[in-house]
């Protein structure tokens, strides 16, 4: 019998992006990355939560302050707004908008489209007062 050392899980793509961002959207005020790393707890080093915020900052999803020698962290939009961000960065990627925006609407879920559709008209209609 071979005693074998477990591998944790490891985290899909943005996970970690998502949990510090959950962790901060849940702090009042802004916070340190100690604090983040409290929040999320399990075995995250402090690098990785530093390198996490580091990502966020460039993608526009937190803010930072110089507070003494450590930066305090505060959120520019939640987990929802993150993904949208994303989405849109793929989509800017793409050479044919249209075809793109057309497989995905394909894609959804019928009450997906539906609800696309009422956010649609809902901006629209916010778009014209």
């Amino acid at each position: 019998m071979t005693n074998q050392r477990q591998r944790p899980r490891r985290r899909g793509q943005g996970e970690l992006e998502g949990l510090v961002l959950l962790a901060l959207c849940e702090a009042d005020g802004s916070a340190s990355a100690g604090w983040v790393q409290d929040r999320v707890g399990g075995d995250l080093a402090y690098t990785t939560v530093i390198t996490i915020l580091t990502r966020l900052l460039a993608k526009g999803a937190v803010t930072r302050e110089r507070r003494g020698r450590s930066f305090a962290w505060t959120p520019v939009s939640d987990q929802a707004g993150l993904a949208a961000h994303k989405m849109r960065k793929l989509l800017d990627g793409e050479s044919d908008r249209e075809a793109v925006l057309a497989s995905f609407v394909t894609s959804l879920e019928p009450g997906d489209e539906r609800l696309l559709r009422d956010l649609l008209t809902r901006a629209k209609d916010e778009g014209e007062d």
